[in-house]
């Protein structure tokens, strides 16, 4: 019942906005110019959110292609390094078979061994002969034998170069169309905020801030946030990281040091307490432990919206902090700013500490709008 409730009290007004977008507009997926019906503050909160949402999806969608890219290219560079070797084994085994065959050739007799055994003067002499002839044998069966394992080795590892190869040029033709497709999507929320006035854009503000107030109030005083729970250690030292972020600007695909998306921040705070997280929001959600949202602790991770295309960290009393969207700054944010998919825990088999203190926060963390549109935000970067 409380999970129930809280995504209830969170997805409450969302939902009651595309309901007024869909009798204004009919859609709120493209970004061409204002008409009256979308001219409403209401219209245009819920437009530029939805905006908002799909390039978020965009750019998780990017970091996944991204990062099997990563994980490709170092497998190609892997398998190019073992083809190299086996082929430089294989000429190495050629040439010690070509200098064995020469040695039989030169020293190559009409007799048997037996015969010269036979016929030798110092049959002393031959037997040591017959044993250096036999043992030459064996080493150029050795020799034979390994060169053929080393043929076949070389055979296969040039086959899975050139499937890496194409795996890689694969994933990398990917990666070009999605982010592509953040582009796209950036330049429609570009083309809507260039056309609303400063009247609108002040409106927006308004109305976001009084919508996640009421939210919140809802939130905090359903009785469903334990304001007691502390960290673990990891999570503790999770948490000191993102409050050093506060501040800098979202970036698209961005894992730091100076600038982050919502996973990459997620993804480098938790790396910095010692656990390695994977990148996009949607494995982090799908990965992870869940933990229900009556029993959040500082430092698990919070998701939002239903394709789980946002991700905060949790920084206690009703709180989060997290890479909001583009034109935005990481900032801390109340829990309720966006409609809440679930939490997850990246340490559960970890104790909390007996006694939390909070990180300090810097002045202004919480200040301006979750949704990037307020005139102190920071520009919406991309150095991809």
């Amino acid at each position: 019942m409380p999970g129930r409730l809280l995504r209830t009290i969170c997805t409450g007004a969302l939902a009651g906005l595309l309901a007024a977008t869909t009798a204004l507009t009919g859609t709120a997926a493209t970004a061409a110019p204002v008409d009256e019906g979308e001219s409403s503050v209401t219209g245009l909160l819920t437009r530029l959110r939805t905006l908002y949402q799909e390039t978020e999806r965009a750019t998780e969608a990017y970091n996944a292609a991204d990062e099997a890219l990563k994980k490709q290219t170092a497998d190609t560079h892997r398998t190019d390094a073992e083809l190299a070797a086996a082929r430089a084994a294989l000429a190495r085994g050629r040439d010690e078979a070509g200098r064995l065959a020469r040695q039989q050739y030169q020293g190559r007799s009409a007799l048997s061994p037996y015969l010269s055994l036979l016929l030798a003067p110092d049959p002393q002499h031959a037997l040591d002969e017959s044993h250096l002839v036999t043992r030459a044998a064996r080493e150029r069966a050795t020799v034979v034998s390994r060169l053929e394992v080393a043929e076949k080795k070389a055979a296969a590892l040039a086959t899975a170069a050139r499937t890496a190869l194409t795996r890689r040029q694969t994933l990398l033709a990917a990666q070009q169309r999605q982010r592509q497709a953040v582009r796209t999507k950036m330049d429609e929320v570009e083309r809507l905020l260039a056309s609303l006035t400063p009247a609108q854009l002040a409106g927006l503000a308004s109305l976001e801030t009084s919508q996640t107030a009421g939210a919140q109030s809802q939130l905090l005083g359903s009785g469903t946030l334990d304001g007691t729970r502390t960290p673990s250690r990891e999570g503790a030292e999770a948490l000191r990281f993102a409050a050093r972020q506060i501040g800098k600007p979202y970036e698209w695909g961005a894992e730091g040091p100076d600038t982050y998306d919502c996973s990459g921040l997620t993804q480098q705070s938790w790396g910095a307490a010692g656990r390695e997280l994977p990148r996009t929001s949607q494995e982090q959600w799908r990965t992870l432990p869940r933990v229900p949202l009556a029993e959040l602790r500082p430092g698990d991770l919070v998701v939002y919206f239903p394709e789980a295309t946002h991700v905060a960290l949790y920084f206690g009393d009703g709180l989060v902090i997290h890479a909001p969207r583009p034109g935005a700054r990481v900032k801390v944010s109340p829990l309720a700013a966006n409609p809440l998919l679930g939490a997850v825990r990246p340490d559960p088999d970890t104790v909390p500490l007996e006694t939390f203190t909070p990180p300090e926060l810097p002045e202004g963390a919480t200040d301006g709008a979750d949704e990037g549109y307020a005139g102190d935000q920071a520009p919406a970067t991309d150095s991809r």
